[in-house]
């Protein structure tokens, strides 16, 4: 089997042109964008299916920020289907005078790189993008309505307030976020808030309601 197997790689290489690759097939994104990214990998065209240049393949990939994950599957003799999967997008924010989105992957995409029908919240400050992910994991993972959620502001010492689209503002603690957003679900749940606009959590153990 060994020999076996050798024999058949040796007579692969000496009949590269019975599996060159022939065609290259882009979906998982929109027709504009597997269209554009697929005339980017023509590059495999005539490249044995067999060794065509991986590392190329996935240093090309590797340059769109909006793609979380890609499958390469080879398709014999001469096919290769490329199945993209677009990264969830969160917010937008702006970075030196640019707009961009915010993707869960962690990356930051230019607006002018593709479309979203989202209404997105924006994010103001300077912010660590590794802290406002772990934020909205937090508020995933705790059911927290992200589509009520207008803007977020990070704060120089490190903590979030959260402005919703009915006004209503959240402050919350640098620490013990998770604590936090749980609070804040079951005051904005319950008939605590009243006329309230303010949910302020920055103290440990209290919780402070205001009209402000």
């Amino acid at each position: 089997l060994f020999l076996s197997t050798i024999n058949s790689f040796s007579w692969i290489k000496s009949n590269k042109n019975l599996s060159n690759v022939s065609s290259i097939e882009v979906e998982g994104l929109s027709e504009k964008l597997n269209l554009s990214i697929k005339k980017k990998l023509e590059f495999l065209l005539n490249q044995n299916i067999f060794f065509f240049n991986k590392q190329k393949l996935r240093k090309e990939l590797d340059k769109y920020n909006f793609l979380d994950n890609y499958y390469v599957y080879k398709i014999f003799p001469s096919k290769i289907k490329i199945n993209l999967i677009q990264t969830e997008l969160l917010a937008t924010t702006m970075r030196d005078n640019n707009k961009y989105y915010l993707g869960f992957n962690g990356k930051l995409i230019k607006q002018n790189e593709i479309e979203s029908k989202k209404e997105l919240p924006n994010i103001f400050g300077n912010f660590p993008i590794d802290k406002f992910i772990s934020l909205t994991k937090i508020i995933q993972e705790n059911n927290f309505n992200y589509e009520s959620i207008l803007y977020f502001y990070y704060f120089p010492n490190g903590r979030w307030d959260i402005k919703m689209k009915n006004d209503l503002k959240i402050k919350l603690p640098k620490e013990n976020v998770t604590n936090s957003i749980i609070i804040a679900k079951k005051i904005i749940n319950s008939s605590e808030l009243g006329k309230n606009k303010v949910i302020d959590l920055r103290i440990p153990n209290q919780v402070i309601l205001s009209n402000e």
